[in-house]
């Protein structure tokens, strides 16, 4: 079950999952006039949540004084963590998924953070926003029953993934899961972006004949009046 879940969270094919249509043709799901003020990219929570794992990188290079580069968590990326939206090739809704699913077990995850810096603001910031920002994909998906919080076994399995008995060891995985939180965040935001501003096209295109029609009106109107 927890495979199903990485697996899901990572891009496996879900109920709305990437569609195979090529480049030009229609991909079969509906358009839909997306107001600005129902954009999930332009959300607050956004900034709130960057902000606190934007900081990440100070703290890691406040800690270590230079001796290691922040590139060198490179070394330490974790598999089991799940990937960004893809830009191409994807649907809203699977980006959503993605997103929110994601976000789920990176909660999870960071609980291996918490143990190694007990005192880091990062995470507990990151764990509220991320839960903000879930509930938001879920009212703006047609199937967020999809998403689904890890039970307990399914947690403790992912945290025994991450253990070591190397202290150093474990501190560069706390680390890289921040690192790559980050990353996961941007890549979806713009992700979600491309295809908000996608939607937001189709507004235009269905505003422009009612303002052409408005003014015409008006000018009709003036001259009955002169």
């Amino acid at each position: 079950m927890l495979a199903a879940l990485l697996l899901h969270a990572s891009g496996a094919p879900v109920e709305d999952t990437p569609t195979d249509t090529p480049a030009g043709e229609p991909s079969g799901e509906e358009e839909e006039v997306v107001w600005p003020s129902d954009l999930l990219s332009v959300s607050p929570v956004w900034h709130a949540l960057l902000g606190a794992t934007r900081r990440h990188k100070k703290e890691f290079e406040d800690e270590f004084q230079n001796e290691l580069k922040y590139h060198f968590l490179e070394n330490y990326r974790v598999s089991s963590l799940p990937a960004g939206c893809p830009h191409s090739n994807f649907s809203k809704e699977a980006c959503l998924h993605r997103l929110a699913q994601g976000l789920l077990i990176y909660t999870v995850i960071l609980k291996h953070v918490e143990k190694e810096y007990p005192s880091s603001s990062i995470c507990s910031v990151a764990k509220y926003y991320s839960g903000l920002l879930v509930n938001l994909c879920k009212e703006k998906m047609r199937n967020s029953e999809q998403v689904t919080a890890l039970n307990s076994s399914q947690e403790a399995q992912l945290l025994r993934g991450l253990d070591n008995p190397d202290t150093f060891h474990r501190k560069m995985t706390a680390h890289s899961i921040l690192r790559q939180l980050h990353h996961f965040l941007v890549d979806s935001k713009r992700a979600i972006t491309k295809k908000e501003k996608t939607r937001g096209s189709v507004a235009d295109r269905l505003l422009a004949p009612i303002t052409f029609y408005n003014q015409k009106f008006k000018d009709d109107t003036v001259k009955e009046q002169l």
